[in-house]
């Protein structure tokens, strides 16, 4: 502050007063850094005044008469025309910086809410996908993959259900994936297998007709559950959807029809992921599925695969056995039936 450096050296005598009923008491006032200073006749200071508060309650009248603040309760009366005019400059100097100060906290409280902003934009979506992950029962992501099924089968044929198949193929999976879940074979896709909200796996005709024996179609299975996504389909498809169909399914129960067709179409479209042995190796050791097959399935030359043979556990011996000669057959003629 310019004007006050300029008068930093000032002293003077004034009146203060510490309410309207005092007589008042003589002090030595000078200016301090960004403040009024009132000392007593040692030196000693009794209180420092706020420059940028300091109020001039009587303009145009001598003794001039400041105080603290508006309220006006405490004052100091001066009389030294030369330290009232450094008073009155330095006023006028801190009323010109005050708009460009005030602008300059709202710069700073814009940048803070902007920060905050996009903390919360960073941070929000991913609470509540979480918090969506663990409330959504079972009965509610199964029915949100029999919808997405719903899509896919407009689109892709209606599900083979030739019941001997269909028995078959449901013996298959639960051998490999347990009780929970279904797996669906349709006639004209997807390209690869998907993994669908409920644990619906959903197989094409082609691969199961392809197959060169049970193994084969289990591993296509895991491959599908093992895939990014594809143990907890509900989260790709929640983070396809976004915010906001996610904070509808936590506020309603239910998401926007639209957002489940456009997730169905992003599913066909989709490539096979690409996934090696450490991603598969394991969950075919579980499920007690050996690896050739599938590898060969995915490369009759065996070059590209080679980390998957290796990996076989069952490469020198038998694997347990997934299902019986005549639900094989049956299983490959799931679409035959109707």
């Amino acid at each position: 502050m310019t004007a006050l450096s300029q008068y930093a050296r000032l002293e003077t005598v004034g009146l203060w007063r510490t309410n309207p009923l005092e007589g008042g008491r003589e002090v030595v006032v000078s200016f301090g850094n960004a403040t009024l200073v009132l000392a007593d006749g040692s030196g000693l200071p009794l209180t420092h005044w706020s420059l940028p508060a300091v109020t001039r309650l009587n303009p145009g009248v001598a003794p001039a008469l400041f105080a603290p603040d508006e309220d006006g309760s405490e004052t100091l009366e001066i009389e030294d025309d030369l330290m009232v005019s450094a008073i009155e400059k330095v006023r006028r100097s801190v009323a010109r910086t005050r708009p460009a100060s005030h602008r300059q906290g709202l710069r700073v409280v814009w940048i803070a809410l902007g920060v905050t902003g996009l903390g919360l934009l960073l941070w929000l979506p991913g609470v509540l996908r979480r918090e969506a992950l663990s409330v959504v029962p079972p009965s509610k992501r199964t029915e949100i993959g029999a919808t997405l099924l719903g899509h896919l089968q407009r689109d892709l044929g209606p599900a083979c259900r030739d019941p001997l198949g269909t028995e078959a193929l449901s013996r298959l999976h639960h051998r490999v994936l347990g009780e929970v879940g279904q797996v669906v074979v349709l006639p004209l896709g997807p390209a690869a297998p998907l993994s669908l909200p409920g644990g619906i796996v959903v197989l094409s005709r082609d691969v199961v007709e392809r197959a060169s024996e049970p193994a084969t179609v289990a591993g296509h299975v895991l491959a599908a559950r093992v895939a990014p996504g594809g143990d907890d389909a509900l989260a790709s498809l929640l983070d396809e959807a976004g915010l906001w169909a996610t904070l509808r399914l936590l506020t309603s129960g239910n998401l926007d029809p639209a957002v489940l067709e456009r997730h169905a179409k992003a599913l066909v479209a989709e490539d096979a992921p690409e996934l090696d042995a450490s991603d598969l190796g394991p969950a075919f050791a579980a499920a007690e599925v050996p690896l050739t097959p599938f590898a060969f399935d995915r490369d009759p030359s065996g070059d590209s695969v080679a980390d998957l043979l290796a990996a076989d556990p069952y490469a020198q011996g038998a694997a347990p056995p997934l299902l019986t000669d005549s639900d094989w057959v049956a299983l490959q003629g799931i679409c035959d039936g109707g």
